[in-house]
C-alpha cells in the first residue's frame, strides 16, 4: 500500500498556516500594545522631563531656602546676643555696676552696697549730738580777744540802775576799702615800683581770696563769681570776668609752688588711693587722676589712662608704697603692693547675682562684708590685725565660695552672662591676694571711695562748666584743687589759707 504524502504534506502546510495566523494575530496585539506602550512612553518621558524640571527648581529653591535658613540662624544668634546684651545694660545702675547714680532710671532705689537701713528716727541731729553753734560766753570771749568786734544796740529806755538782758546778732560787715599806696623816689630821684603794683588800680588779697574760695569750693563760675562780688561791694566795684580768671591763674600760680611738697608727702605714705575721671578740653576727652592719702591729695591732668601715658607721671615711676585702685592692670606696674576696691567688686557679685540667680556671687558679698565689718570691730578695739588661725579661715572660704561659683557657672544661661561670670571667678581667683589685701594690712583701705569722692569735685566742675578750654587750664584747676583739698584734709580754715597762700606764706608742709 503507497503512502499518500500529498495529504500529509497539505494537512502539515495547513498547521502551519493556522500558527501563523494565529502568530500574525499576536504578532498584530503585539504591535498594538507596543504602539500603546510607545505612546505612553513617551508621555512618561514628557511627563519625566517636566518632573525633572520642576525637581531642578525646586532643589534651587530649597537651596536658596537653606541659605536663608543659614543666614536667618546666624541674624538669629546675634539678635539674641544683642537682645541679651542690652537687657543687661537696662539693668545696669549704681548699685551694681560703674555706673554713676545719675543714669539711675528715675524712681529708682538709691545705692544701697553701704548697708545702711532706713530708721524710725527723725531727721536732723539726733540725742546726744553736740551742737556747734555759739554761746553768749564764747561770744564775749571772743570779744576780750578782739576777733569779733563790739557795738551795742539798746531795746527801751536805759536808766541808771535799769537792769538789762544781754542778747549777741552775730554778723558780717562788708565795706569796699581804697588803699593808698605810697611809694617814694629813692635817693637817686627813681621810683621802684613793685611788679604788684604796676597798674593805677590794683585789687588786695580778700577779694582775690573770695574769687578762689567760689572757684574751687564753691564751684561757681566766673561770671557768677564777677556778679557776687560786685553786688557784695554795692556795685562800687567793677570787677570784670577777665580780672576774675585773673586772679584764678594767680591763686593757681601761688598753689603749683605747693605742688612738690604734696607729692613728696604723697611719695612717703605707704598706702595711696587713685582714680580717674572723665573731662573734656574744648569738647575732646581727657583725664584727671587724682593721689589720695589720710592728709594729702594730689591732682594731675592726663590725656589717656593707659600704661604709656602713666609711665610719664613722676610720683608713679617713684613710689614704692601700695596703691588702691579699681582694677587698672596698668597699675600693676608701678608700686610694690595692690589692693582692690572691694565696693566696685560688691557691685559686680549684685550684678551677677541678679543675672543668672546664683548662690555664690551673693554669698561672696556678704562674705566681704563681713569680713571688712570684723576688721573694723578689731581696729576700734585697737587690735590692728587678725590672728593667722583666722586668716588661714578667711582665705579657705573664699576659695570655697569660688569653688562653688566654677560648678555653677556650668548651668548659667546665656552666652555673655555665662562669659562675664567666668570672667569675674577668673579675677577673684586671680586677684586673690589683691582683694583680701585690707585683711592682711590694716592700713589698706577696704575700697578706693577716698579717691572717688575727692574726684566728684571735677564731675561738679565739669557739669557746671562744660570742660575746660585748653590743657592748661585744666592744669590750672589741678593745682588749684591739689591746694585746696589738702587744706581741707588738714583741718585748717579755708579762706584764711588762701590767703597765706596768696601772700606767698607756707600752709602746707
Amino acid at each position: 500500500m503507497g503512502t499518500d504524502y500529498g495529504k500529509d504534506m497539505y494537512r502539515q502546510l495547513m498547521d502551519v498556516m493556522g500558527k501563523l495566523e494565529a502568530i500574525e494575530d499576536q504578532h498584530q496585539k503585539d504591535r498594538t500594545e507596543i504602539r500603546q506602550l510607545t505612546a505612553e512612553t513617551k508621555s512618561l518621558r514628557k511627563e519625566n522631563e517636566k518632573l525633572r524640571a520642576e525637581t531642578a527648581l525646586l532643589k534651587t529653591e530649597v537651596s536658596k531656602l537653606r541659605e536663608k535658613n543659614i543666614s536667618l540662624e546666624t541674624e538669629n544668634q546675634l539678635l539674641c546676643v544683642d537682645n541679651e546684651r542690652m537687657k543687661r545694660i537696662l539693668n545696669n545702675d549704681s548699685s551694681n555696676s560703674s555706673c554713676p547714680p545719675s543714669s539711675d532710671q528715675h524712681g529708682k532705689a538709691p545705692n544701697t552696697y553701704n548697708g545702711r537701713k532706713a530708721t524710725k528716727k527723725k531727721t536732723g541731729a539726733q540725742p546726744g549730738h553736740k551742737g556747734r553753734c555759739l554761746s553768749k560766753m564764747d561770744v564775749e570771749d571772743k570779744i576780750r580777744k578782739g576777733i569779733f568786734g563790739h557795738r551795742t544796740e539798746e531795746i527801751g529806755t536805759p536808766g541808771k540802775n535799769k537792769k538789762y538782758i544781754k542778747r549777741y546778732r552775730l554778723d558780717l560787715e562788708v565795706k569796699t576799702t581804697a588803699t593808698e599806696i605810697r611809694i617814694y623816689e629813692d635817693e637817686n630821684g627813681k621810683f621802684n615800683i613793685p611788679d604788684q603794683y604796676r597798674a593805677d588800680v590794683t585789687y588786695g588779697s580778700t577779694i582775690k581770696a573770695v574769687t578762689a574760695f567760689l572757684y574751687s569750693e564753691g564751684v561757681v563760675s566766673n561770671d557768677r563769681i564777677c556778679t557776687f562780688i560786685n553786688s557784695l561791694s554795692g556795685d562800687s566795684l567793677c570787677i570784670s570776668t577777665g580780672s576774675i580768671y585773673g586772679f584764678c591763674r594767680e591763686f593757681a600760680g601761688s598753689c603749683a609752688a605747693l605742688r612738690p611738697a604734696i607729692e613728696e608727702a604723697v611719695l612717703n605714705s605707704g598706702e595711696v588711693c587713685t582714680d580717674a575721671t572723665t573731662v573734656t578740653i574744648n569738647g575732646r576727652q581727657s583725664y584727671i587722676r587724682n593721689f589720695s592719702t589720710k592728709d594729702h591729695v594730689l591732682y594731675v591732668g592726663s590725656g589717656k589712662k593707659d600704661l604709656k601715658t602713666l609711665r610719664n607721671f613722676k610720683l608713679l615711676k617713684c613710689f614704692t608704697g601700695i596703691l588702691v585702685h579699681d582694677h587698672e592692670t596698668a597699675m600693676y606696674h608701678f608700686g610694690t603692693g595692690h589692693g582692690e576696691c572691694n565696693v566696685h567688686l560688691e557691685r559686680y557679685l549684685l550684678k551677677n547675682t541678679e543675672e543668672t540667680g546664683h548662690k555664690w556671687s551673693r554669698d561672696m558679698g556678704s562674705f566681704l562684708n563681713g569680713m571688712n565689718h570684723a576688721r573694723k570691730e578689731l581696729a576700734a578695739r585697737g587690735i590692728c590685725s587678725f590672728t593667722e588661725d583666722k586668716l588661714i579661715q578667711y582665705e579657705a572660704r573664699y576659695d570655697e565660695i569660688i569653688a562653688d561659683g566654677r560648678e555653677q557657672n556650668k548651668k548659667t544661661r546665656g552666652r555673655i552672662a555665662k562669659k562675664e561670670e567666668r570672667a569675674l571667678l577668673n579675677r577673684l581667683e586671680k586677684y586673690k591676694k589683691n582683694h583680701l589685701l585690707f585683711l592682711h594690712n590694716f592700713k589698706v583701705p577696704y575700697s578706693n571711695n577716698m579717691s572717688e569722692k575727692d574726684l566728684r569735685i571735677c564731675k561738679n566742675r565739669e557739669k557746671m562748666a562744660g570742660g575746660f578750654r585748653t590743657e592748661e587750664g585744666r592744669q590750672m584747676y589741678c593745682d588749684i584743687m591739689s591746694a585746696i583739698e589738702t587744706v581741707k584734709r588738714k583741718n585748717l580754715n579755708i579762706f584764711q589759707s588762701i590767703i597765706s597762700i596768696l601772700k606767698g606764706t607756707p600752709v602746707i608742709g
